[in-house]
């Protein structure tokens, strides 16, 4: 029925659930007519478009083949100074990170190692 939908949107925009151009707009398609009108604030999946797909690969790919174990900034093989440098993130957070992988799983050396040998430097 029409003026419960009405009354369901006043409710969801006076609890702070729609905002004053959300709410207008949902009920200017109720008024309209339009069949089917969504009271939930859900994202509707929209696949990205080719375009969007291959410059992310791109990215993806430019990250990697950016990667440089570091001269200045190493402790050992200069692989976390590289990993911070490609990531943005701290060399020390990486450091850290490989020591937890060490003390937990214990893969952590593997990973470190393959990296020193197959990442080449700067």
């Amino acid at each position: 029925m029409l003026s419960d939908e009405i009354k369901r949107l006043h409710e969801l925009h006076q609890a702070g659930a729609l905002s004053d151009a959300e709410f207008e707009q949902a009920k200017a398609r109720i008024l309209s007519g339009a069949s089917t009108v969504s009271l939930t604030k859900e994202p509707t999946f929209r696949e990205p478009p080719a375009s969007e797909r291959i410059s992310f690969d791109r990215h993806r790919d430019d990250l990697l083949s950016g990667l440089r174990r570091s001269r200045i900034d190493r402790w050992l093989g200069g692989v976390c100074g590289g990993l911070a440098r490609t990531y943005g993130l701290e060399s020390w957070v990486w450091r850290l990170i490989f020591v937890l992988f060490v003390l937990t799983f214990g893969f952590g050396i593997l990973i470190y190692l393959l990296l020193w040998v197959f990442v080449p430097e700067e």
